[in-house]
Protein backbone atom coordinates (compact mmCIF):
# COMPACT_ATOMS: atom_id res chain seq x y z
CA UNK A 1 0.00 0.00 0.00
CA UNK A 2 2.78 2.31 0.83
CA UNK A 3 1.17 5.07 3.20
CA UNK A 4 0.21 4.36 6.64
CA UNK A 5 -1.61 6.53 9.78
CA UNK A 6 1.52 7.24 11.53
CA UNK A 7 2.92 10.29 13.97
CA UNK A 8 0.88 12.95 13.28
CA UNK A 9 -1.27 12.13 10.80
CA UNK A 10 -2.58 9.44 12.89
CA UNK A 11 -3.43 12.15 15.90
CA UNK A 12 -4.97 14.09 13.74
CA UNK A 13 -7.24 11.24 12.87
CA UNK A 14 -8.16 10.24 16.24
CA UNK A 15 -8.92 13.76 16.84
CA UNK A 16 -11.14 14.47 14.45
CA UNK A 17 -13.16 11.23 14.48
CA UNK A 18 -13.27 11.77 18.52
CA UNK A 19 -14.37 15.43 18.07
CA UNK A 20 -17.50 14.33 16.22
CA UNK A 21 -18.40 11.79 18.20
CA UNK A 22 -17.81 8.87 15.80
CA UNK A 23 -14.88 7.08 17.89
CA UNK A 24 -14.61 7.48 21.45
CA UNK A 25 -10.18 7.67 22.82
CA UNK A 26 -7.07 5.80 21.19
CA UNK A 27 -7.59 4.46 17.97
CA UNK A 28 -5.93 1.42 15.69
CA UNK A 29 -6.08 1.82 11.91
CA UNK A 30 -4.93 -1.14 9.46
CA UNK A 31 -5.29 -1.13 5.67
CA UNK A 32 -7.92 -3.24 4.09
CA UNK A 33 -8.67 -4.01 -0.10
CA UNK A 34 -6.03 -4.64 -2.37
CA UNK A 35 -4.17 -1.33 -2.04
CA UNK A 36 -3.71 -0.68 -5.75
CA UNK A 37 -5.87 2.49 -5.95
CA UNK A 38 -7.88 4.23 -3.60
CA UNK A 39 -6.18 3.35 0.16
CA UNK A 40 -8.68 2.45 2.90
CA UNK A 41 -8.52 1.45 6.16
CA UNK A 42 -10.49 -0.09 8.88
CA UNK A 43 -10.31 2.03 11.71
CA UNK A 44 -11.79 1.07 15.62
CA UNK A 45 -11.58 2.21 18.73
CA UNK A 46 -11.89 -1.41 20.56
CA UNK A 47 -15.68 -1.23 20.51
CA UNK A 48 -16.71 0.94 17.48
CA UNK A 49 -15.75 0.48 14.05
CA UNK A 50 -14.95 2.59 10.85
CA UNK A 51 -13.35 2.73 7.57
CA UNK A 52 -11.37 6.06 6.47
CA UNK A 53 -10.88 6.25 2.39
CA UNK A 54 -7.83 8.54 0.56
CA UNK A 55 -6.26 8.84 -2.32
CA UNK A 56 -3.07 7.12 -3.17
CA UNK A 57 0.37 9.13 -2.41
CA UNK A 58 1.28 11.28 -5.87
CA UNK A 59 1.96 11.40 -8.06
CA UNK A 60 -1.42 10.89 -9.57
CA UNK A 61 -2.94 11.22 -13.07
CA UNK A 62 -5.04 14.51 -13.41
CA UNK A 63 -8.72 14.19 -11.86
CA UNK A 64 -7.66 10.78 -10.61
CA UNK A 65 -8.64 9.65 -7.39
CA UNK A 66 -11.22 12.68 -6.83
CA UNK A 67 -12.48 11.27 -2.66
CA UNK A 68 -14.75 14.27 -2.70
CA UNK A 69 -16.39 13.00 -6.35
CA UNK A 70 -16.78 9.47 -3.97
CA UNK A 71 -18.48 11.24 -1.09
CA UNK A 72 -21.21 12.35 -3.81
CA UNK A 73 -22.13 9.56 -5.07
CA UNK A 74 -22.40 7.69 -1.96
CA UNK A 75 -24.36 10.38 -0.44
CA UNK A 76 -26.51 10.68 -4.00
CA UNK A 77 -27.35 6.57 -4.05
CA UNK A 78 -27.98 6.38 -0.27
CA UNK A 79 -32.02 6.32 -0.51
CA UNK A 80 -31.69 4.23 -3.88
CA UNK A 81 -32.22 0.64 -4.11
CA UNK A 82 -28.66 -0.04 -4.41
CA UNK A 83 -26.92 -0.62 -1.07
CA UNK A 84 -23.72 1.52 -0.36
CA UNK A 85 -22.10 2.52 3.03
CA UNK A 86 -23.23 5.74 4.81
CA UNK A 87 -20.87 8.56 4.89
CA UNK A 88 -20.39 9.89 8.34
CA UNK A 89 -18.07 12.75 7.64
CA UNK A 90 -15.85 14.28 5.37
CA UNK A 91 -12.34 16.06 5.87
CA UNK A 92 -11.02 18.89 3.42
CA UNK A 93 -7.33 19.00 2.39
CA UNK A 94 -5.16 20.17 5.48
CA UNK A 95 -7.94 19.23 7.81
CA UNK A 96 -6.47 15.71 8.85
CA UNK A 97 -3.91 14.96 6.35
CA UNK A 98 -2.76 16.69 3.39
CA UNK A 99 -5.14 15.54 0.91
CA UNK A 100 -9.48 15.04 1.05
CA UNK A 101 -10.34 12.22 2.88
CA UNK A 102 -13.60 10.84 4.43
CA UNK A 103 -15.23 8.03 6.64
CA UNK A 104 -18.12 5.97 6.12
CA UNK A 105 -19.66 2.79 8.34
CA UNK A 106 -18.31 -0.65 8.24
CA UNK A 107 -20.26 -2.91 6.91
CA UNK A 108 -19.22 -6.30 8.14
CA UNK A 109 -19.31 -9.38 5.68
CA UNK A 110 -16.94 -11.07 3.55
CA UNK A 111 -15.31 -9.38 0.30
CA UNK A 112 -15.10 -12.61 -1.85
CA UNK A 113 -11.64 -13.33 -3.96
CA UNK A 114 -10.58 -16.75 -4.38
CA UNK A 115 -12.88 -18.86 -2.01
CA UNK A 116 -16.19 -18.00 -0.99
CA UNK A 117 -16.71 -18.35 3.25
CA UNK A 118 -19.00 -20.38 4.94
CA UNK A 119 -21.99 -20.40 5.36
CA UNK A 120 -21.87 -19.20 2.01
CA UNK A 121 -20.18 -21.75 0.70
CA UNK A 122 -22.96 -24.06 -1.17
CA UNK A 123 -24.23 -24.00 -4.63
CA UNK A 124 -27.33 -22.78 -3.68
CA UNK A 125 -25.84 -19.50 -2.09
CA UNK A 126 -23.22 -19.42 -4.60
CA UNK A 127 -26.15 -19.00 -7.43
CA UNK A 128 -27.50 -16.08 -5.28
CA UNK A 129 -24.66 -13.89 -4.78
CA UNK A 130 -24.19 -14.05 -8.66
CA UNK A 131 -27.69 -13.34 -9.22
CA UNK A 132 -27.70 -10.63 -6.40
CA UNK A 133 -24.82 -9.27 -8.07
CA UNK A 134 -26.21 -9.00 -11.95
CA UNK A 135 -29.22 -7.88 -10.24
CA UNK A 136 -27.61 -5.13 -8.11
CA UNK A 137 -25.94 -3.93 -11.37
CA UNK A 138 -28.95 -3.77 -12.72
CA UNK A 139 -30.64 -1.67 -10.02
CA UNK A 140 -27.82 0.79 -9.89
CA UNK A 141 -28.33 1.23 -13.93
CA UNK A 142 -32.17 2.10 -13.44
CA UNK A 143 -31.04 4.60 -10.50
CA UNK A 144 -32.54 7.94 -11.74
CA UNK A 145 -29.61 10.04 -11.89
CA UNK A 146 -31.44 12.98 -12.51
CA UNK A 147 -33.46 12.97 -9.98
CA UNK A 148 -30.98 12.08 -6.88
CA UNK A 149 -28.64 14.91 -7.93
CA UNK A 150 -26.45 13.93 -10.82
CA UNK A 151 -26.85 15.49 -13.84
CA UNK A 152 -23.78 16.89 -14.13
CA UNK A 153 -21.85 13.85 -13.28
CA UNK A 154 -20.88 12.80 -16.88
CA UNK A 155 -21.59 13.22 -21.25
CA UNK A 156 -23.58 10.38 -21.66
CA UNK A 157 -23.99 11.47 -25.58
CA UNK A 158 -20.81 10.02 -27.57
CA UNK A 159 -19.95 8.40 -24.58
CA UNK A 160 -18.22 5.24 -26.49
CA UNK A 161 -16.40 6.70 -28.68
CA UNK A 162 -15.25 9.86 -26.36
CA UNK A 163 -14.23 7.37 -24.15
CA UNK A 164 -12.21 5.37 -26.37
CA UNK A 165 -10.16 8.39 -27.48
CA UNK A 166 -9.61 9.07 -23.90
CA UNK A 167 -8.33 5.15 -23.10
CA UNK A 168 -5.99 5.85 -26.59
CA UNK A 169 -4.75 8.99 -25.07
CA UNK A 170 -3.27 7.42 -22.16
CA UNK A 171 -1.02 5.69 -24.44
CA UNK A 172 0.55 8.48 -26.48
CA UNK A 173 -0.85 11.87 -28.16
CA UNK A 174 -2.85 10.48 -31.65
CA UNK A 175 -0.30 11.08 -34.17
CA UNK A 176 1.76 8.39 -32.49
CA UNK A 177 1.93 4.38 -33.43
CA UNK A 178 -0.13 2.60 -31.00
CA UNK A 179 2.44 -0.77 -29.80
CA UNK A 180 1.72 -3.89 -31.17
CA UNK A 181 -1.37 -5.79 -30.09
CA UNK A 182 -3.31 -2.39 -29.04
CA UNK A 183 -2.93 -1.18 -32.23
CA UNK A 184 -5.22 -3.82 -34.21
CA UNK A 185 -7.85 -4.56 -31.20
CA UNK A 186 -8.30 -0.10 -31.19
CA UNK A 187 -9.06 -0.39 -34.96
CA UNK A 188 -11.39 -2.73 -34.48
CA UNK A 189 -13.05 -0.96 -31.90
CA UNK A 190 -12.96 2.09 -33.52
CA UNK A 191 -14.77 0.80 -36.51
CA UNK A 192 -17.13 -0.80 -34.77
CA UNK A 193 -18.16 1.86 -31.98
CA UNK A 194 -22.09 1.60 -31.12
CA UNK A 195 -24.35 4.10 -30.51
CA UNK A 196 -25.26 4.65 -26.79
CA UNK A 197 -27.73 1.95 -25.49
CA UNK A 198 -28.90 4.51 -22.83
CA UNK A 199 -27.73 6.54 -19.93
CA UNK A 200 -27.57 5.36 -16.67
CA UNK A 201 -25.26 5.82 -13.34
CA UNK A 202 -22.03 3.19 -13.63
CA UNK A 203 -19.95 2.34 -12.03
CA UNK A 204 -16.87 1.31 -13.98
CA UNK A 205 -15.14 -1.45 -11.63
CA UNK A 206 -18.57 -3.13 -10.69
CA UNK A 207 -17.26 -7.35 -9.91
CA UNK A 208 -17.86 -9.34 -6.57
CA UNK A 209 -14.03 -7.88 -5.17
CA UNK A 210 -15.47 -4.37 -4.91
CA UNK A 211 -18.98 -5.03 -3.15
CA UNK A 212 -19.34 -6.53 0.34
CA UNK A 213 -21.78 -9.62 0.83
CA UNK A 214 -24.14 -10.37 4.01
CA UNK A 215 -22.62 -13.05 5.80
CA UNK A 216 -25.46 -15.04 6.28
CA UNK A 217 -27.50 -16.63 3.82
CA UNK A 218 -29.38 -15.89 1.43
CA UNK A 219 -26.36 -14.85 -0.49
CA UNK A 220 -27.13 -10.99 -1.16
CA UNK A 221 -25.08 -7.83 -1.71
CA UNK A 222 -24.47 -6.16 1.45
CA UNK A 223 -22.68 -2.74 0.60
CA UNK A 224 -21.38 -1.46 -3.17
CA UNK A 225 -17.47 -0.20 -2.56
CA UNK A 226 -15.26 1.59 -4.78
CA UNK A 227 -16.88 4.78 -6.60
CA UNK A 228 -14.22 6.22 -7.91
CA UNK A 229 -14.76 5.37 -11.75
CA UNK A 230 -18.81 6.00 -11.81
CA UNK A 231 -19.87 7.82 -14.44
CA UNK A 232 -23.16 8.60 -16.38
CA UNK A 233 -22.83 7.06 -19.75
CA UNK A 234 -23.60 3.90 -21.82
CA UNK A 235 -24.83 0.76 -18.74
CA UNK A 236 -23.55 -1.55 -21.43
CA UNK A 237 -19.86 -0.57 -20.56
CA UNK A 238 -20.88 -2.14 -16.87
CA UNK A 239 -22.12 -5.12 -18.53
CA UNK A 240 -19.19 -5.53 -20.74
CA UNK A 241 -16.66 -5.12 -17.53
CA UNK A 242 -18.93 -7.35 -15.41
CA UNK A 243 -18.81 -9.96 -17.64
CA UNK A 244 -15.32 -9.80 -19.04
CA UNK A 245 -13.48 -10.03 -15.59
CA UNK A 246 -16.02 -12.84 -14.76
CA UNK A 247 -13.90 -16.13 -15.03
CA UNK A 248 -15.46 -18.90 -16.49
CA UNK A 249 -14.03 -22.66 -16.56
CA UNK A 250 -11.73 -23.54 -19.15
CA UNK A 251 -10.75 -20.02 -19.55
CA UNK A 252 -7.11 -18.23 -19.23
CA UNK A 253 -7.26 -16.17 -15.76
CA UNK A 254 -6.80 -12.46 -16.95
CA UNK A 255 -5.43 -10.69 -13.76
CA UNK A 256 -8.99 -8.98 -12.71
CA UNK A 257 -10.53 -12.13 -13.09
CA UNK A 258 -8.07 -13.60 -10.98
CA UNK A 259 -9.32 -12.06 -8.20
CA UNK A 260 -12.40 -13.24 -8.35
CA UNK A 261 -11.46 -16.77 -8.39
CA UNK A 262 -14.22 -17.82 -6.30
CA UNK A 263 -16.64 -17.38 -9.24
CA UNK A 264 -14.99 -20.97 -10.66
CA UNK A 265 -16.86 -23.19 -7.61
CA UNK A 266 -19.46 -25.02 -8.07
CA UNK A 267 -22.81 -23.01 -8.21
CA UNK A 268 -21.97 -19.97 -9.92
CA UNK A 269 -23.75 -19.31 -13.61
CA UNK A 270 -21.86 -18.83 -16.26
CA UNK A 271 -21.24 -15.32 -18.25
CA UNK A 272 -24.14 -16.26 -20.52
CA UNK A 273 -26.99 -16.87 -17.91
CA UNK A 274 -25.80 -13.41 -15.98
CA UNK A 275 -26.53 -11.37 -19.14
CA UNK A 276 -29.85 -12.94 -19.88
CA UNK A 277 -30.83 -12.28 -16.55
CA UNK A 278 -29.64 -8.40 -16.66
CA UNK A 279 -31.33 -8.31 -20.22
CA UNK A 280 -34.52 -9.83 -18.81
CA UNK A 281 -34.16 -7.03 -15.90
CA UNK A 282 -33.33 -4.22 -18.05
CA UNK A 283 -35.08 -5.33 -21.15
CA UNK A 284 -31.16 -4.60 -22.58
CA UNK A 285 -30.59 -4.96 -26.31
CA UNK A 286 -27.04 -7.24 -25.90
CA UNK A 287 -26.70 -8.18 -29.78
CA UNK A 288 -23.97 -6.02 -29.74
CA UNK A 289 -22.07 -7.16 -26.63
CA UNK A 290 -18.84 -8.20 -28.18
CA UNK A 291 -17.59 -4.37 -28.32
CA UNK A 292 -18.39 -3.55 -24.65
CA UNK A 293 -16.54 -6.67 -23.11
CA UNK A 294 -13.54 -6.24 -26.07
CA UNK A 295 -13.14 -2.51 -25.12
CA UNK A 296 -13.05 -3.58 -21.18
CA UNK A 297 -10.28 -5.73 -21.79
CA UNK A 298 -8.43 -3.49 -23.86
CA UNK A 299 -9.08 -0.44 -21.17
CA UNK A 300 -7.57 -2.92 -18.37
CA UNK A 301 -4.33 -3.73 -20.68
CA UNK A 302 -4.30 0.41 -21.55
CA UNK A 303 -4.36 1.14 -18.03
CA UNK A 304 -2.29 -1.53 -16.58
CA UNK A 305 0.32 -0.16 -19.37
CA UNK A 306 -0.09 3.54 -18.53
CA UNK A 307 0.71 1.96 -14.60
CA UNK A 308 3.40 -0.07 -15.91
CA UNK A 309 5.15 2.52 -17.51
CA UNK A 310 4.78 4.59 -14.22
CA UNK A 311 6.13 1.95 -12.37
CA UNK A 312 9.36 1.67 -15.03
CA UNK A 313 9.78 5.24 -14.25
CA UNK A 314 9.93 5.10 -10.71
CA UNK A 315 6.31 6.67 -9.85
CA UNK A 316 3.58 4.23 -9.73
CA UNK A 317 2.98 1.03 -7.89
CA UNK A 318 4.96 -1.72 -8.25
CA UNK A 319 2.53 -4.35 -8.89
CA UNK A 320 2.04 -2.75 -12.42
CA UNK A 321 5.65 -3.41 -13.72
CA UNK A 322 5.07 -6.78 -14.64
CA UNK A 323 4.43 -6.34 -18.69
CA UNK A 324 2.42 -10.19 -18.24
CA UNK A 325 0.03 -8.72 -16.66
CA UNK A 326 -0.42 -5.97 -19.91
CA UNK A 327 -0.33 -9.15 -22.21
CA UNK A 328 -2.85 -11.52 -20.39
CA UNK A 329 -5.57 -8.10 -21.48
CA UNK A 330 -4.69 -7.91 -24.90
CA UNK A 331 -4.50 -11.90 -25.45
CA UNK A 332 -7.94 -11.82 -23.89
CA UNK A 333 -9.34 -8.74 -26.10
CA UNK A 334 -7.87 -10.50 -29.50
CA UNK A 335 -9.88 -13.46 -28.47
CA UNK A 336 -13.30 -11.67 -27.49
CA UNK A 337 -13.64 -9.52 -30.82
CA UNK A 338 -12.48 -12.81 -33.00
CA UNK A 339 -8.91 -11.01 -34.14
CA UNK A 340 -7.21 -14.21 -32.73
CA UNK A 341 -8.96 -16.38 -34.91
CA UNK A 342 -8.88 -14.56 -38.00
CA UNK A 343 -4.81 -14.26 -37.32
CA UNK A 344 -5.21 -17.89 -36.70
Amino acid sequence: MGWEWGGPAHAALQRFLNDRGILHGPITTRPIGDGHSNLTFLVTDGTDRVVVRRPPPPPLPPGANDMLREVRLLTALSPTAVPVPQVLAVAQAGEVIDVPCYVMTFVAGPVVTTGTPAPLDTPEQRRSIATALVDTLADLHQVDWRAVGLTDLGRPDGFNARHLSRMRRLLGPDDTPLPDGFAEVHSWLRDNVPAESGAALIHGDFRIGNVVLAPDPPGRVAAVLDWELATVGDPLQDLGYFLATYPQPGARLNPVARLGAALLEPGYPARSELAARYADRTGADLRGLAWYTTFALWKLAVLYEYSRRRAEAGIGDPYYADSALVADFLADAWRTCGLESART
